[in-house]
């Protein structure tokens, strides 16, 4: 399967820090892997409804919620761009990752086993000089890509508040030329020891 990258952008206002950043990164790709990126304030999502008691799962056909799958399905890899909001992902994106919760009981579909094996990434900015306060956001990630047995390429971080701040972070931008090169190793839960 040819690589194919769906950027998932999670922030609340357009062309911000996180996307910028980003944006420098996948400039690094090579131009066979496809991508695809998907602004979830432009895309936005219904809050989501816990069924998995029930039997009615339907797959979507229509609408964000289907645009959404359709493009987790396809990708091999997914970037989750949010920025840092209160120590973790933004609303969008915790939202977003909700959906994966019903995907996973959703007919025909078979959305563990998809993604099994596939990368998934983040790219965040944060105020903070001290990247540890981004600890939160990083476990989200990995966490939801051990539970999927999906590997983790790790969280891209970029300082910046204002917008356009992030342009100014060299060594960011430095690690952005490389992010996507290496080879992601299988996600593990932190008490998994092999």
């Amino acid at each position: 399967m040819n690589r194919r990258f769906l950027f998932v952008l999670g922030s609340s206002r357009p062309d911000g820090n996180t996307e910028l950043l980003a944006r420098r990164a996948a400039e690094q790709l090579p131009e066979a892997v496809e991508q695809q990126w998907i602004d979830l304030a432009a895309h936005p999502l219904p809050d989501f409804e816990d069924l998995r008691h029930d039997s009615d799962h339907v797959r979507p056909t229509e609408g964000n919620v289907a645009l959404l799958l359709d493009a987790t399905l396809a990708a091999t890899d997914v970037v989750i761009a949010s920025p840092l909001y209160w120590y973790s992902v933004s609303a969008h994106v915790k939202r977003y990752l909700d959906y994966w919760s019903g995907w996973l009981r959703t007919p025909g579909v078979d959305f563990k086993a998809t993604m099994a094996g596939r990368t998934l990434w983040g790219v965040t900015a944060l105020a903070h000089k001290e990247q540890e306060v981004a600890d939160p956001l990083v476990g989200t990630l990995s966490n939801s890509a051990a539970y999927m047995r999906m590997r983790f390429g790790g969280v891209l971080l970029g300082n910046g508040s204002k917008p356009g701040d992030v342009l100014r972070d060299t060594e960011a931008l430095a690690h952005a030329k490389t992010f996507f090169t290496r080879e992601a190793p299988l996600a593990r839960f932190p008490y998994e020891t092999e």
